[in-house]
């Protein structure tokens, strides 16, 4: 493996990892804040995608099954935008950021969520704004800060 190959790997784990970070947090606080419930429920409805409503009553395997699948989107949302960035328009950070979060939203909501085993529910505007929200300040900004920051040295 080339140098550059390792430090753009290095730079995509550190990124996935503060973005998948953040997001889990943010979206277990909210969580709780919201419902003054488990924040637990979250990480196991994130494995309820794979395993199926009878995951909401799981134990510690699915909550860390579900923080595992969580980490893996966010990687995979990390590395898209990484190989990406040579080929998006020259941007500020700040607006490629908010964009990547609102396409994130768009694309869990419209395309991933449908194919899993979550049932399908009634569109909700304060959740979506609140989603969207969550996604531009923990994925998109830290992620379009952190390879801009890669790419411009």
């Amino acid at each position: 493996m080339s140098k550059n190959s390792t430090k753009l790997l290095v730079a995509i784990g550190w990124a996935g990892l503060l973005a998948g970070s953040l997001d889990i947090i943010a979206a277990c606080g909210w969580f709780t804040i919201q419902t003054g419930r488990d924040p637990s429920l979250v990480l196991r409805f994130i494995a309820s995608g794979a395993l199926g409503l009878d995951a909401l009553t799981g134990g510690w395997s699915v909550k860390l099954l579900g923080l595992f699948f969580h980490f893996v989107i966010a990687y995979s949302w990390t590395t898209l935008f990484f190989l990406a960035y040579p080929l998006l328009p020259k941007w500020n950070w700040i607006v490629k950021g908010v964009a990547y979060g609102i396409v994130i939203w768009m694309m869990m909501n419209l395309v991933v969520l449908p194919l899993t085993k979550i049932p399908s529910r009634p569109f909700n505007i304060n959740q979506a704004l609140t989603g969207t929200i969550i996604l531009i300040l923990m994925v998109g900004l830290p992620v379009s800060f952190l390879s801009t920051r890669y790419y411009s040295k």
